[in-house]
């Protein structure tokens, strides 16, 4: 297994695919994670916690998402679809391991699915214990022009899967340079993509957009870390955004100097004990 799995098993998604659920599988587990991966990347990139969390009792598991299937480009049909596989993910999981207390942990762009999911679907959400994000991909660092954001949603209906010009800021993903390797060889054999299409582009920008004025409606227990010299989210964007829900659920980590990958950072360890802490009195 490349990225330590104990096992991947494949899971039937809403367009029919089967795609790998990358699984890292404690002995004696007390409670299960339950990971989205960012933009770009996969379900294996979530080795490092799990690998971590796994020694504790705590099972992992991180699904590829759509449109992230061994491509150098990602394109998705919709942000919706994103949803309905994480319904998907959760029946599966709640069929192999019915007695284990459920937690989705997000990062990037799988923060910004999380979110959505508590706050589209929370019919869905009722044996989630909590939620545990890490650099939610609430707005982009480098703010985007009317002009082009307009110009996004005429590109995505007319040419949805035209490249998108987007900036190379892999190495301002981690302070650790054995992780950062590793990311640019998933680039090279294509299990990490380098472009993204107009339509997937543009469905982030409205899922981003939905946040702001919806937030304040979460109502689980939640775990937050947030990078403060991140070159792709807006960690203030994020933070003004997080002072919209109920103090009594959030649990807040500001982390000045990690780039956007807190989970890969440098002081990772202390994240994790961190988040170990957090989820004890919830299972």
């Amino acid at each position: 297994m490349r990225f330590s799995e104990d096992k991947i098993n494949t899971l039937v998604c809403s367009d029919g695919k089967g795609r790998p659920i990358h699984i890292w599988e404690s002995p004696e587990p007390k409670a299960l994670f339950l990971a989205i991966h960012g933009g770009m990347a996969h379900g294996g990139d979530f080795v490092t916690p799990a690998m971590y969390f796994k020694k504790y009792g705590i099972t992992s598991i991180a699904c590829d998402l759509h449109g992230h299937d061994l491509k150098k480009k990602v394109h998705i049909p919709g942000f919706k679809i994103f949803l309905d596989d994480l319904d998907l993910s959760m029946e599966w999981i709640k069929k192999k391991y019915p007695d284990l207390p459920i937690f989705i942990m997000g990062h990037s762009m799988g923060a910004l699915i999380a979110t959505h999911y508590e706050l589209k679907r929370p019919g869905n959400c009722e044996k989630i214990k909590g939620f545990i994000l890490s650099s939610p991909y609430y707005l982009n660092a480098i703010k985007t022009s009317a002009a082009l954001v307009k110009a996004a949603g005429i590109l995505s209906a007319l040419v949805p899967r035209m490249n998108v010009p987007i900036e190379d800021i892999s190495i301002y993903l981690t302070h650790d340079p054995a992780i950062a390797g590793r990311h640019i060889e998933d680039e090279r054999d294509h299990i990490r993509a380098s472009r993204v299409s107009a339509r997937f582009a543009n469905e982030l920008l409205k899922a981003q957009k939905y946040i702001p004025s919806n937030i304040h409606r979460w109502s689980h227990p939640l775990f937050c870390v947030v990078a403060g010299n991140d070159r792709l989210a807006n960690s203030e964007a994020t933070l003004n955004y997080l002072e919209k829900i109920d103090k009594n659920l959030l649990t807040l980590h500001v982390y000045p100097d990690n780039y956007h990958e807190n989970f890969n950072e440098v002081n990772r360890e202390e994240i994790f004990e961190n988040i170990l802490n957090w989820i004890e009195p919830l299972i």
